[in-house]
């Protein structure tokens, strides 16, 4: 299976650092994120937009997967990923992500088509990573 892979680099202390993140499609390059960006609403990405966008597009393709699979086939399929970060004890931690999906699927059972957005809700690789086991390997200069 294959592999894909993101990258950051920050410089800095929290508040006053800067950092860029990219991705190896070269989707996003040496975009800007920052504490501001995340937490200020400044232009620009942070973590959980990221995980949000992951999030909506892995879902919108694990229900036409299922669509297809129960003999139905959706004309579109539109997902909004909400990402709440808050704060905890010990920090910060994303606490939840809300799926907000409207299905144009002609001819489909409106039971069905529920049935099949939480089978996707449920199994699409992105909401199974929202529990993963988190490894890691560190080098130190």
């Amino acid at each position: 299976m294959p592999k894909k892979h993101g990258s950051a680099h920050w410089e800095g202390g929290l508040k006053d650092g800067r950092g860029t993140v990219s991705l190896e499609s070269g989707a996003l390059d040496a975009q800007p994120y920052g504490f501001n960006m995340r937490f200020e609403d400044a232009k620009g990405t942070n973590p959980e937009e990221l995980v949000a966008a992951a999030h909506a597009s892995c879902f919108s393709m694990a229900l036409s997967m299922v669509l297809g699979e129960d003999g139905m086939k959706a004309e579109s399929i539109d997902t909004n990923a909400t990402v709440t970060l808050d704060q905890v004890e010990g920090g910060f931690a994303v606490t939840k992500s809300h799926l907000t999906v409207t299905v144009s699927a002609p001819g489909a059972e409106e039971a069905k088509v529920r049935e099949a957005c939480e089978g996707a809700k449920k199994n699409c690789p992105i909401s199974k990573l929202l529990t993963a086991e988190i490894t890691m390997d560190v080098t130190i200069r």
